[in-house]
Order: structure tokens, then C-alpha cells, then sequence
């Protein structure tokens, strides 16, 4: 590149530069960011608990699980069941029925366990639980039930026997 070249680039940037920071002066500041908070609150500040989500869901058809239902369920989340690696962490393949627990219909489910190291935390599991056990449309998977034991989130979904939607859109 010539001279001339590198002296309008280098007036570009110094253009561009200044225009981006008078642009930022004339701006009111923005507020701080609150404190991130793990916990979904109500409008009273409170965290919901466990019997609050059962009620909230009652009447939706979405049942709640303990972990050792689950733990049943999947063999003890066996390495055979290991489905895959979710948004919210591992999943496993497990069985649910009336003996596992009454009123429940005989299916295969997929299991998916919060990572509590992950990126996701309560706020976004609780979100889904709420949303997804009010939705119903053929072109979804269906939310069957949640587990919100002590530090436990686990989301329980029917399984598809064919993989996820991403496995088919995207396999190489």
C-alpha cells in the first residue's frame, strides 16, 4: 500500500475512534448491573420452594419426582443410560411407570440433571419448568415431571427414540 493509502486508513480509524467516544459523552450512564442472583424471586423477594412449584403446576399434568425416583428410573443415572451432554448437563435415558410412581403412564424418559457448576443455574432450570409444564404442541417435547430436592433440579421429558432435533439438523 502507498503512503496515501495508509494515511487515510490511519485517519479512518482516528475518525472513527474519536466519533465512538464523543458518542459515549453524550450518553446519560447506564445504571450498575444488580447483583447476580441464583435464585428466581417472587415479587416479595422470596425464592420458591418446592411445594411452591407443585402448586403452581397443579392441575398441568407435570409430576414431581424425588431423586431416588429418578435415581431408580435411570438405573442410578448409569453409564449405559447416558444419553448426552445438554445446556443444563448430563441426560440419561430412564423408565418411569406406576409401580415407580402411581398415576404415572408406562414411557421412556430422558432425564436431564442440572450441572450446578454450569453455566445455567436455578433461575433458568425454574424458568423452564414453569414455561414448559403450561406448554403443550405436537412439535415439542413434552415436560413429564421435575425433581427439587435439597440441591437436586433435575427435568424429566419424554423420550425421543430417534435423538434430539440438533442431531438431526446438523449430523455430519
Amino acid at each position: 500500500m502507498g503512503k496515501t493509502s495508509w494515511g487515510a486508513l490511519f485517519g479512518l480509524g482516528c475518525f472513527s475512534s474519536h466519533r465512538d467516544h464523543a458518542s459515549d459523552d453524550s450518553r446519560p450512564p447506564r445504571p450498575a448491573p444488580l447483583p447476580n442472583d441464583d435464585g428466581l424471586k417472587t415479587g416479595n423477594g422470596v425464592t420458591p420452594s418446592p411445594e411452591d412449584l407443585s402448586v403452581s403446576l397443579a392441575g398441568s399434568g407435570v409430576e414431581a419426582f424425588t431423586v431416588d425416583e429418578l435415581q431408580t428410573a435411570t438405573r442410578d443415572f448409569s453409564t449405559s443410560n447416558f444419553v448426552g451432554e445438554g445446556g443444563f448437563g448430563p441426560v440419561y435415558k430412564g423408565y418411569v411407570d406406576e409401580r415407580l410412581k402411581p398415576g404415572v403412564r408406562a414411557q421412556a424418559v430422558a432425564v436431564k440433571l442440572l450441572d450446578l457448576e454450569g453455566s445455567q443455574g436455578h433461575k433458568e432450570w425454574l424458568a423452564e419448568v414453569v414455561l414448559l409444564g403450561q406448554l403443550r404442541h405436537p412439535h415439542l417435547v413434552k415436560l413429564i415431571g421435575y425433581c427439587c430436592e435439597d440441591e437436586h433440579r433435575l427435568l424429566v421429558y419424554e423420550f425421543m427414540a430417534r435423538g434430539s432435533l440438533e442431531k438431526h439438523l446438523y449430523k455430519s
